[in-house]
């Protein structure tokens, strides 16, 4: 649930109203900086919350992600290149996510999260962000052993959401098998 207001247009009442509205997990997604969002983020019925190695320190990764974790909350750690994927992997517990998206050029690569997927170990749950449109994305990334994709902007532009899902999904994909070089 995307929850930052100046950029994405969303809100912490919308994180509300989702959890009011649904027992599935829900993820705050928003530019996370501070242990008070967190806070937030988990009184208003998230599950998740999303931090960006590319906007946090170390200290922050393991302040932020420790806060998280003994609220209850899991966390999706999001990662564009090779030395956040390092600085990621030593946050103990975090989901990895790949961003497609170049934050500086904002084109999208599915070949982003091919080149980073083997850093990953197979133990370590692994998610694809931004730029997947269809099935064939979805099987793509999965030949690479991901785990789950986040997928907003191709979704929300059906008019049924849920057929959209459907199509991403089925049939099911295999899911290959990453070996990871790290721990």
């Amino acid at each position: 649930m995307l929850t930052e207001r100046d950029h994405f247009g969303g809100s912490l009442d919308d994180l509300r109203a989702a959890a009011a509205a649904t027992r599935l997990p829900l993820l705050c997604k928003d530019f996370i900086v501070d242990g008070y969002q967190i806070h937030e983020a988990r009184a208003r019925g998230a599950s998740a919350v999303l931090l960006i190695a590319a906007i946090l320190d170390d200290s922050a990764l393991r302040d932020l992600s420790g806060l998280a974790s003994r609220l209850g909350l899991d966390v999706l750690l999001e990662v564009h290149d090779e030395a956040e994927m390092a600085r990621a992997l030593t946050i103990r517990g975090a989901v990895i996510g790949v961003n497609n998206r170049d934050l500086r050029s904002f084109t999208v690569s599915l070949e982003t999260i091919e080149r980073l997927a083997p850093l990953v170990p197979a133990g370590r749950l692994l998610v694809g962000e931004s730029g997947i449109r269809d099935h064939v994305d979805v099987a793509r990334l999965a030949a690479v052993g991901v785990d789950g994709v986040l997928v907003g902007e191709s979704i929300l532009r059906c008019l049924d959401v849920g057929a959209a899902i459907r199509a991403l999904l089925e049939p099911p994909p295999a899911v290959g098998v990453r070996t990871g070089v790290h721990t």
